[in-house]
């Protein structure tokens, strides 16, 4: 289609209320949640939304899902970081969450304030008629890109992963966190201006608080932290376009496997939970939730994963130490060795279905990409 006509998105943009979601981690999780909130709030006319719920989120992915639902006036999309600006552009959308940014995919995003600079500069050009933006007040580079936004709604997501936040993206200078005080764990640039601004919705021991400071518990249905404050920043997108939190609760309730993540699957007589990490801050949540003695990791190395996997080093595999290790896929070698240097036992079977035979108790599985597209569909979820 867009090679017939190199202008079809534009136009299957154009007439829709839009609302994208966009960082390193999270996308999917977070449009499912925001899908469903909205859904429920249509109730009857919920066909009147439309998403590309399965991760298919560059421009040939949400041109395909939007001309699958011409009459569709609602659009949630996924979007990847690469074509965030783009879209923007062409689709003038209504509301824009900022989930995270991070080191992925580093043979092809060498540079992650580049995706930063490309973000905020579409949102100084958008002006007043921009999105509304739902950022993560917590990640200094997203802070810093939706400085070019008219209208920013911040979340305090309570994140942990501060390995990509050093330095402050404004001046160089070193970012620095409290420790003391009413704003203790907030960052602030130690050369600049640029600090963790005023959230108006807060994720704090599970919880989420609204920008009217009532406090709701979002009793997921996916379990690990970070879910919640994907949650809090559906909600929050969910309010502006229309949704009661009553109702946009309910629909992120009935969340259980976006797009198979979190899924439990059959591999013979072995059960499985898959759990989807991609790089060294979704491998640090999903670590987190291992909850089984045997843990499978499984690797590759192909486009959709990333073909550098030096990220390998900056994962903390030492808190494996005592479970059984299993490393598998293409590239289970290479996790072999770091799994060595971490004195974590394991054993290598490259081959998936033979990593997943012969578990009499359930297991979990955390896999990049590929593999765990591949560990899908073998285990028919």
């Amino acid at each position: 289609m867009l090679k017939v006509d190199p202008g079809a998105l534009g136009k299957l943009l154009t007439g829709r209320r839009i609302a994208m979601v966009s960082g390193t981690n999270g996308k999917t999780t977070t449009t499912h949640f925001l899908a469903a909130a909205m859904r429920t709030s249509l109730g009857a006319q919920a066909h009147r939304l439309v998403t590309n719920a399965d991760g298919a989120n560059l421009y040939h992915g949400i041109a395909s899902a939007l001309s699958q639902a011409p009459r569709a006036d609602i659009a949630i999309l996924e979007t990847d970081e690469r074509v965030v600006a783009e879209v923007i552009r062409l689709g003038r959308p209504e509301v824009l969450v900022l989930l995270n940014f991070s080191r992925d995919q580093l043979d092809r995003n060498h540079e992650i304030k580049r995706l930063a600079t490309d973000w905020r500069n579409a949102l100084t050009a958008a002006g007043a008629s921009g999105p509304v933006v739902v950022a993560n007040a917590d990640e200094p580079l997203i802070v810093w890109a939706a400085r070019g936004a008219a209208n920013v709604i911040w979340v305090d997501t309570d994140a942990q992963w501060l390995q990509d936040a050093v330095l402050c993206p404004e001046c160089g200078a070193l970012l620095a966190r409290h420790t003391d005080g009413d704003n203790q764990g907030n960052w602030f640039c130690t050369g600049c201006d640029l600090a963790q601004p005023e959230a108006s919705f807060f994720v704090r021991d599970g919880s989420i608080i609204d920008a009217r400071g009532d406090v709701w518990s979002p009793d997921l249905q996916v379990p690990g932290r970070f879910n919640v404050g994907n949650a809090a920043c559906a909600l929050a997108a969910a309010e502006v376009m229309g949704a009661s939190v009553e109702d946009a609760l309910a629909g992120i309730r009935s969340v259980t496997s976006p797009a198979g993540r979190f899924a439990t699957a059959r591999f013979g007589d072995t059960t499985a939970r898959l759990v989807l990490a991609k790089n060294p801050a979704g491998w640090a949540e999903s670590l987190a939730l291992v909850a089984t003695d045997t843990v499978v990791l499984a690797i590759d190395a192909a486009a959709a994963d990333g073909r550098d996997v030096s990220w390998l080093w900056d994962v903390e595999y030492e808190q494996l130490r005592g479970r059984t290790v299993i490393a598998t896929g293409p590239r289970a070698q290479d996790l072999a060795v770091r799994l060595s240097y971490a004195d974590v036992d394991h054993r290598c079977i490259p081959d998936l279905a033979g990593a997943l035979v012969g578990h009499p108790e359930p297991v979990d599985v955390i896999a990049t990409y590929t593999p765990f597209q591949k560990l899908r569909r073998m285990g028919g979820v």
